[in-house]
């Protein structure tokens, strides 16, 4: 638009002062005429064709996006990192790569740690960017280089200026440079949607809606990152139209917004610019609103809405809606009952006959997410082979069971020193390349699913991947931040930083990656990990034995009629805070005289520190130990127990783990303490989960003590927090895997034998 080109080469001229007043002036002018259209656009809500409906039944998404514009809102991003992260929420921080200042790689990696994710604002913010096709090309090239630098998916221009065709020649996933509707744009022109959709690779006629495009825009093709992008409109007003132009008091225009949106089952998504955050004043000014505006909106959706909205990031929202735009062509993913069993069973359609093997530095059957998925895969109609550790002499090297054909090498697991760990880790991985090898000659593989750690395991599959076959690569852990917590070793040491260059190289030679939670997934995307490449499948008990039967807490437990009996069962190791629960046991003897704590798990070192400590507090007749049980026993205990405790310390493993029995306690009825860290709280909010500060032995005894005296109460705790589990039971991650293999599968030939 010729009067936008004038603009933004006089506009460096033009005192702010100035420039922020006759921008005010233009825009109380405009909102006297445009109420029928903002901040609300009437067909705005309808939802794209076949929508399926937000993951894990979410009735609305909530997208938190920042624009930094100068020196003063780079200053500020560490604390409004710090104010969301304090109320629960993750945002994606966007910068200017060639702007008034420079963005510290230190920054970066700090917002990423934490999950927040960083994009790429404009190249130079001078509305120059779409003055010409060439001029676009030119910067393009050098928008693309940060992207890779970076490590960035995503993208939004300076002022909101778009052409959505013209962005196919940057290297993105998404870009957040539309909205819905708001009229007090330079560009007004919106997109009369509440919804993601799908631009693909070529061009689009200038002017249309979305609900005009959605029949002919078509998903992604496997693979084929050029084939288009997602496109994330913001659909709240952005803070500086509120607060700065329009002069509002209150977030009241936010909140009813957010509210018909959530009607609608939309995508709320809005753009703070840290500039304009006034962190230290109350009233505001010309240049900036209180920060308690951000608290009054934050508060409101976490207080109304609890646990059912999504808080994803924007590559988060965006890698998962082109996955559901790519397979809704070969199976329809729905959220629907029939339309599910449909597509698991064309899922297997694609699967049945084919061959596939499994390699597992672990024990079989005994590991559990193995197990799951291997048996997903025979019943799918696959032949799988695995090959594993032999744990106990008395294990048969090869057998069959429940289909699964089991190959065990003759090495155990032995937690010594990293020498130690390592030297197996080769030995396993050179057995498994060779045996692997020389099956793929005889008889071809079409998959191979590798289970970390190592992550370097992948590797074993190189034969069968040069004779064609797909590799998944499923990381239970991320490798460098398990050795910092057992080894205590810093984030900047040597080991640290040659473990995630492996991580990368064996992620790049994954044709997917699966891991079991959100954490662990932003974690490795903000390592390089193409969002698009990994998917969540999430470690959930299997309902043949960790039965849903709901079974409330005994009300008479707080009146002393019988023992109240809290259990832990799992590894035994200094981060998973044993120690933490003796203590607060201690402290509650006077207040539970009939306290059991009963322990589950194989018996290692840490355990004679923690019988040592069971001795020293005088907790002997208290403390039961009853070493490993499979998991059918476990089941048994959990049926008679009041409570179950998961007393994991702090550190950079146990912050971003979702441990797997939280859902086995809530299967079965039961409540759970469990810690305040991150990757708890990106499924559990204040309403679905007891939580306690890690490593402090008074506040899990407090949340202990809550549970005693107030059975009914934590009864209402209970109920939602099992309809966190019942969202993400494992009928339902099985399903998912298998669309998400047979996906990989649909256009591979089958193996010749």
């Amino acid at each position: 638009m010729l009067r936008n080109r004038v603009y933004y080469r006089v506009k460096p001229f033009i005192p702010q002062f100035l420039r922020t007043a006759l921008r005010r002036r233009l825009a109380l002018r405009v909102r006297d005429r445009i109420a029928n259209i903002w901040p609300i656009m009437p067909g705005s809500e309808r939802p794209p064709e076949d929508w399926p409906g937000w993951p894990d039944g979410k009735k609305f998404a909530l997208v938190l996006t920042h624009d930094v514009e100068g020196a003063a809102g780079l200053r500020k991003c560490r604390r409004l990192m710090r104010l969301e992260m304090e109320l629960g929420f993750r945002s994606s921080f966007n910068f200017i790569p060639e702007g008034s200042y420079r963005v510290p790689r230190e920054l970066r990696e700090e917002l990423s740690r934490n999950g927040f994710e960083v994009g790429i604002h404009d190249l130079k913010h001078d509305g120059r960017l779409f003055a010409s096709r060439r001029e676009f090309r030119r910067r393009a090239v050098r928008i693309n280089s940060y992207l890779r630098d970076w490590n960035a998916v995503g993208f939004r221009s300076g002022f909101m200026l778009h052409e959505l065709d013209w962005l196919h020649e940057l290297d993105i996933q998404y870009d957040t440079s539309t909205f819905d509707t708001d009229p007090f744009e330079p560009q007004p022109e919106g997109r009369y949607t509440i919804f993601p959709f799908w631009v693909a690779a070529r061009e689009l006629e200038s002017g249309r809606r979305h609900s005009d495009l959605a029949s002919d825009l078509g998903p992604p093709a496997t693979g084929n990152a050029r084939s288009g992008y997602v496109e994330l409109p913001y659909t709240l007003p952005q803070d500086s139209t509120l607060f700065l132009l329009l002069r509002e008091r209150t977030a009241d225009i936010w909140l009813r917004k957010l509210d018909w949106i959530a009607e609608h089952g939309g995508m709320a998504l809005v753009n703070i610019h840290p500039d304009y955050v006034g962190f230290d004043s109350t009233n505001g000014s010309n240049n900036n609103y209180p920060a308690a505006r951000i608290y009054e909106f934050l508060n409101y959706v976490a207080k109304k809405f609890g646990d059912a909205f999504w808080n994803p990031s924007c590559s988060e929202l965006s890698s998962w809606y082109a996955a559901v735009q790519r397979r809704a062509t070969q199976w329809p993913l729905r959220t629907d009952g029939v339309s599910r069993g449909r597509a698991a069973t064309a899922a297997k359609a694609v699967l049945a006959g084919r061959r596939a093997a499994v390699l597992l530095y672990s024990y079989y059957p005994a590991d559990p997410r193995p197990r799951r998925a291997a048996e997903a895969l025979v019943e799918a109609g696959m032949h799988v082979d695995l090959i594993c550790l032999r744990g106990k002499a008395t294990e048969k090297t090869r057998e069959v069971i429940r289909g699964v054909h089991i190959v065990r090498l003759p090495l155990r697991k032995r937690r010594h020193n990293k020498r130690t760990y390592f030297l197996q880790y080769a030995t396993f991985i050179g057995a498994c390349f060779g045996l692997l090898g020389a099956r793929s000659l005889k008889k071809r593989y079409d998959l191979v699913h590798i289970h970390n750690m190592p992550d370097v395991l992948v590797f074993g599959a190189l034969i069968p991947k040069l004779l064609g076959a797909r590799i998944v690569l499923d990381l239970h852990d991320p490798m460098p931040e398990l050795m910092m917590s057992i080894y205590n070793l810093g984030a900047e040491e040597r080991l640290v930083e040659w473990l995630k260059r492996l991580e990368k190289r064996s992620i790049s030679f994954a044709n997917l990656v699966l891991t079991p939670n959100k954490a662990f997934q932003q974690l490795f995307i903000s390592r390089g990990c193409p969002p698009g490449k990994i998917e969540i499948i999430m470690n959930s008990p299997e309902s043949e034995i960790f039965n849903s039967k709901y079974r409330a807490l005994s009300p008479d437990a707080a009146n002393g009629g019988r023992p109240f009996k809290m259990m832990y069962h799992g590894l035994i190791a200094e981060r998973h805070g044993l120690d933490t629960a003796l203590e607060a046991v201690a402290q509650l003897r006077p207040a539970i005289p009939e306290l059991e704590f009963h322990i589950f798990g194989d018996r290692t070192a840490y355990m004679d520190k923690i019988e040592a400590l069971v001795r020293q507090l005088g907790l002997d007749g208290d403390v039961h130990y009853h070493g490993y049980q499979p998991q059918t026993e476990i089941a048994k205990s959990i049926r008679s127990i009041d409570l179950g405790v998961i007393p994991n310390r702090r550190n950079p493993f146990t912050e971003i783990n979702m441990p797997t029995r939280i859902f086995e306690y809530l299967a079965m009825g039961k409540p759970v303490v469990v810690p305040n860290t991150r990757g708890i709280r990106d499924y559990f909010g204040r309403n679905s989960a007891l939580f306690f500060e890690p490593g402090d032995p008074r506040s899990l005894g407090d949340a202990i003590l809550q549970v005693y005296r107030n059975p009914q109460k934590v009864d209402a705790v209970l109920e939602q927090g099992r309809s966190v589990y019942e969202a993400h039971r494992w009928e339902i991650h099985r399903e998912r895997l298998l669309n998400l293999i047979g996906d990989l599968m649909s256009d591979v030939g089958r193996a010749q034998s």
